[in-house]
């Protein structure tokens, strides 16, 4: 493995860090590995209450971060139906509650329709969306409001695997392209049934072709790494 000529290496990010709490982390390990600094980025951000696929390259294949950015990911995600909170996950208390007795296995299967193909998409204002230079969770985090505009979005699949009418739980598997918010979309679905829903577990199983089960663990990457032969 070379740092500088560039090297991928996609991670499985764990829970409650940022992706770029987990580049850090990487970045000094190999530094370490290497006996000098090494350039690293990653592609594709994940919330820090999402797990799953990050991917990171190093040197001459960070010009690659942009490529990759545009592969097809694929999550699978658990959705609380009948509540909302500001962020649309768990970073955040409930803050609405809403009537969840109309919902119906049917209802969910023909309205997850509507949201496949090239939709419009606002992002969450709790978001790494650019607002005139700042991010969008500062300003919302600085107890300001901000009004993001729609984009457009392509979702390839999605599709239910598992409901839970007495919890009111909904778990879904989504094939999307690159700009997709989960969290949004959970907020746009629970508001097309009537209601209200957040995300109360996220997972990115796969980048382009990059599956989950191909990743590094995080908490293990340090004993990864010792067993790779490294170049300088």
């Amino acid at each position: 493995m070379n740092f500088k000529e560039g090297a991928i290496i996609p991670i499985d990010k764990p829970y409650g860090i940022t992706s770029f709490k987990a580049l850090a982390h990487v970045r000094y390990l190999c530094t370490q590995a290497n006996d000098g600094k090494v350039k690293i980025g990653h592609a594709g951000t994940l919330d820090p209450l999402a797990t799953g696929v990050l991917i990171l390259a190093t040197g001459k294949m960070t010009k690659q971060i942009e490529t990759l950015q545009a592969h097809t990911k694929e999550y699978t995600a658990t959705l609380q139906l009948g509540a909302t909170t500001p962020s649309y996950d768990m970073e955040h208390e409930v803050s609405e509650t809403f009537p969840t007795e109309h919902i119906t296995r049917g209802m969910i299967d023909e309205t997850i329709l509507r949201f496949i193909g090239d939709i419009e998409q606002v992002p969450p204002t709790y978001s790494a969306v650019k607002v005139d230079g700042k991010r969008a969770f500062d300003y919302r985090r600085s107890g300001k409001e901000v009004t993001l505009k729609p984009k457009n979005v392509r979702i390839d699949e999605i599709e239910v695997m598992d409901f839970d009418a007495e919890k009111m739980q909904l778990s879904i598997r989504v094939v999307c392209g690159k700009g997709t918010y989960i969290r949004a979309l959970a907020r746009d679905f629970g508001r097309a049934v009537g209601s209200g829903a957040y995300l109360t577990s996220l997972r990115r199983t796969r980048v382009g072709d990059v599956r989950v089960e191909d990743c590094v663990s995080y908490e293990r990457f340090e004993e990864w790494l010792c067993q790779q032969t490294i170049e300088k």
